[in-house]
């Protein structure tokens, strides 16, 4: 019996293979969604689901199934050959990515040959194969965006001389930035699970129009997978996991997503789980900079006092370690074809992160600190989303709400003191999107609505740790309370005059308000008790695409940035830099970019891309840290150290200019060559001289060649930065130069290998190795020095 019952459940896989295939990608094995069967005899036409199934019930017998997908190159194969592969159809990329469809400039569907903005698509199979620990490390690969650290548990990306908030972050429609996104450098985005997202789109330049408030200088707009739901009458289940070990931090992560799905209902549960160990930088230094990022000793706590504890191996950054867990569940309810319902959950929380740059510092030949720790990083999200199709003012509607709720905190205490300070903060935040878009004969009109409710509470406390008694501290942000809310409403047109031709405008109306309130002014008694401010912003773009020849593309386009200060710029105290203090000024401005770039590219033979794109960005009323006085004194003592008063104001005039360049190609079957270059220069202008805009990156960039042969995929790729010389730094902002070297941030690159081997249909091995040289160094304006010589091994299961 108990043979019968195995021979009849080979039959049953044998034919449940014949009548459904998987479509995957040949690099990761990832699933390749929306991709399109279609054959003549018999006339038939079908597309993968998101787990890269189809039905072959309509294709039996036919000779010729082309199988093709944006981004990939075309296959054709048999009914007969397509249903006896074990491993399903492995999809190869080619060069030739212009009409993937993207949502992120418009907020709906649009091909990427017609979308104005530069968009780079990191499909989910690509951050599969990354293979990276935090989402933060993911962008660092992308080879357009440079990512900033202070501590190993964070990560803040640049965009085009933009960081923090000034980039906006969304995840499934919902924007993350809140009322307290600093201007300085962010962690917010490793809240983001990398392991189950379906993709990310970077949008590069304003995107105000469309997102409003803070995208000047990009938008990172993040997907997370949902449910799939079944095309027959029985129930699909569709798992994934992992387990993975990275050596340089001795670091281990798990991760494990269901989901399951009939025709109607269906749901999909995640969990990621990590603990990272204190990171190893590389031994290989420069001559010229033999104990550059060294970590020579660290405070523990022995026999009830604070030691100064040499450290075994300088090359372990001892403090930098930590531990975090990702929640993920979707529920999709599809009424009708015309209706779909959507329940959004997301949790993120963390261990204690310790802000390693600042355990570094020392004073008088003692540390500086004996703690300085970010409290557990906690992000909710829970969000509706409802999905309507055709009546008859719209073809498409998205309604999205959500609710968010952020806790964050600071924990500092001396060395060799009693006392540990404490900030803590909380956010509730409302956010309501409507957008909806028309065809009306040539002309594609998208228009929506948005509504966003930031409120902000903060409260501190000093704790004695031997008594543990408790008392007064001063607060970061205003102790009374803040409320930071907007409204907007916009609309964009686009139309083809010709088929060569498509014109873009559009135009947002936004309306800001915030309004702060200082209780307790004991610790710092400023000339004012509140801060009220409304503001009143107008956002247009325009845009030509023009497509001469075949394979040519290009596109002129002009867009204005908004950003309406928030909490954090109007009303933090806060030491930034040791001995520079920043404190409130309820007088600043919004800020507000004009910028106009050019793009071209060019497609040959379908196997190579060329691109290239320029732009100058105008940047009026720029927020930066400027010298200031509080209560007439340009000095005050904070924290038992006399420190200097700044604070942030509009700087007036600043400009950047940039050009950004990418090659892909494929060489063959198996081979495929890609690289970029990054170029941004960015000046403050002052009635004497330009002086350095700070967050402005050195040139950057990454070169990658990948084979694929049957089951194994191999990647050696190069990332690289020049310098970033003294001259360059901004001294006062945000660019860190004290952790630099006295001439700047030294240029480096890195070489590094992958390999991906699929030795079961749903079993593969990844294992990687960074920094394969072990090179010494850091990223610009980052604060602890890079992984060394990076092991990284992972078995992952997808069925």
């Amino acid at each position: 019996m108990k043979f019968f019952y195995i021979l009849l459940g080979l039959l049953w896989s044998s034919l449940s293979r014949a009548q459904t295939i998987t479509v995957t990608d040949a690099e990761t094995g990832a699933p390749v969604t929306a991709a399109t069967l279609t054959s003549e005899r018999p006339a038939a036409r079908t597309q993968t689901n998101e787990a890269g199934q189809a039905s072959l019930a309509a294709f039996q017998d036919a000779s010729a199934i082309v199988i093709q997908a944006p981004g990939y190159q075309t296959t054709t194969i048999s009914y007969e050959t397509l249903a006896q592969q074990a491993f399903g159809v492995r999809l190869k990329l080619t060069g030739m990515v212009l009409e993937e469809i993207v949502v992120s400039a418009n907020r709906t569907d649009e091909r990427q040959s017609r979308v104005l903005p530069k968009i780079q698509v990191l499909r989910g199979s690509e951050i599969q194969q990354m293979n990276q620990s935090s989402t933060a490390d993911v962008l660092s690969q992308s080879g357009n965006v440079l990512v900033q650290k202070s501590q190993q548990g964070g990560g803040s990306p640049i965009i085009r001389g933009f960081e923090a908030n000034k980039v906006l972050i969304v995840v499934d429609g919902i924007r993350m930035n809140n009322a307290i996104y600093r201007g300085g450098h962010l962690q917010n985005v490793i809240t983001l699970d990398n392991a189950v997202m379906e993709r990310a789109e970077l949008v590069f330049g304003p995107g105000s129009v469309v997102y409003g408030s803070d995208a000047l200088g990009g938008v990172m707009h993040f997907y997370t997978r949902n449910p799939v739901l079944a095309t027959g009458d029985s129930v699909v289940v569709h798992a994934q996991a992992y387990t993975r070990y990275q050596s340089a931090a001795s670091g281990y992560a798990a991760h494990g997503q269901v989901s399951v799905g009939g025709r109607r209902l269906g749901s999909l549960t995640a969990v990621t789980v990590s603990d990272i160990g204190d990171l190893r930088q590389g031994r290989v230094r420069t001559a010229a900079y033999p104990d550059f990022g060294l970590r020579p000793w660290y405070v523990d706590r022995i026999a009830g006092r604070d030691s100064m504890v040499q450290n075994p191996d300088p090359d372990v950054q001892v403090g930098s370690g930590y531990a975090q867990a990702d929640f993920l569940q979707k529920v999709v309810f599809r009424q009708s074809d015309r209706i779909t319902h959507l329940l959004n959950l997301q949790y993120s929380t963390s261990t204690d992160i310790p802000r390693y740059d600042r355990l570094t510092l020392s004073s008088g030949g003692n540390p500086r600190f004996a703690e300085w720790y970010y409290g557990p990083q906690e992000r909710l999200l829970l969000a509706y989303s409802l999905s309507l199709r055709g009546l008859s003012w719209y073809d498409q509607a998205r309604i999205v709400a959500g609710y968010q709720q952020v806790a964050e905190s600071r924990h500092t205490r001396r060395f060799r003191a009693t006392e540990r300070f404490s900030q803590m903060e909380q956010l509730d935040i409302l956010t309501l999107n409507i957008d909806l878009d028309k065809m009306a004969g040539k002309h594609h009109l998208r228009y929506g609505a948005e509504y966003w409710w930031n409120e902000v509470n903060s409260t501190a406390q000093s704790l004695h740790i031997i008594t543990e008694a408790t008392g007064p501290a001063d607060t970061r942000y205003p102790d009374g309370g803040a409320i930071m809310q907007a409204g907007a409403l916009y609309l964009t047109h686009t139309v083809d005059p010709r088929p060569d031709i498509t014109l873009h405008e559009g135009i947002r109306f936004t309306r800001t308000g915030l309004d702060a309130r200082f209780a307790d002014t004991t610790f710092f008694p400023f000339p004012f008790d509140a801060i009220v401010q409304r503001h009143t912003a107008l956002n247009g773009t325009l845009g030509l695409i023009v497509r001469p020849g075949t394979g040519w593309r290009v596109s002129l386009g002009a867009a204005s940035g908004f950003r309406a200060p928030n909490v954090d710029d109007l009303a933090k105290v806060f030491e930034s830099v040791p001995g520079n203090l920043i404190v409130p000024n309820p007088d600043i401005r919004p800020e507000y970019t004009y910028n106009g770039e050019i793009s071209l590219s060019k497609v040959l033979h379908d196997r190579v891309t060329l691109s290239a794109t320029g732009y100058y960005t105008r940047y009026v009323n720029a927020l930066t840290t400027q010298p200031a006085t509080l209560n007439g004194q340009d000095s005050v003592v904070f924290d038992g150290q006399l420190s200097r008063v700044s604070s942030v104001t509009n700087a007036g005039r600043a400009y950047i200019w940039g050009a950004e360049g990418q090659v892909s190609a494929n060489l063959g079957e198996k081979l495929a060559v890609s690289g970029t270059v990054v170029y941004t220069y960015g000046r403050i202008r002052t009635d004497t001289t330009a002086y350095p805009l700070d967050h402005i990156p050195p040139l950057f960039g990454r070169v990658r060649v990948h084979y694929a042969h049957r089951n194994v995929q191999a990647a050696f790729f190069v990332q690289y930065s020049g310098w970033k010389r003294v001259k360059d730094y901004n001294l006062i902002g945000e660019d860190n130069y004290s952790y630099a070297t006295p001439d700047g941030m030294p240029a480096w690159y890195t070489l590094n290998a992958r390999c991906t081997w699929q030795f079961l249909p749903y079993l593969s091995l990844q294992v990687a190795c960074e920094n394969i040289l072990d090179r010494n160094y850091r990223v610009f304006a980052s604060n602890i020095s890079a992984p060394g010589r990076n092991v990284i091994v992972t078995l992952r299961y997808q069925r």
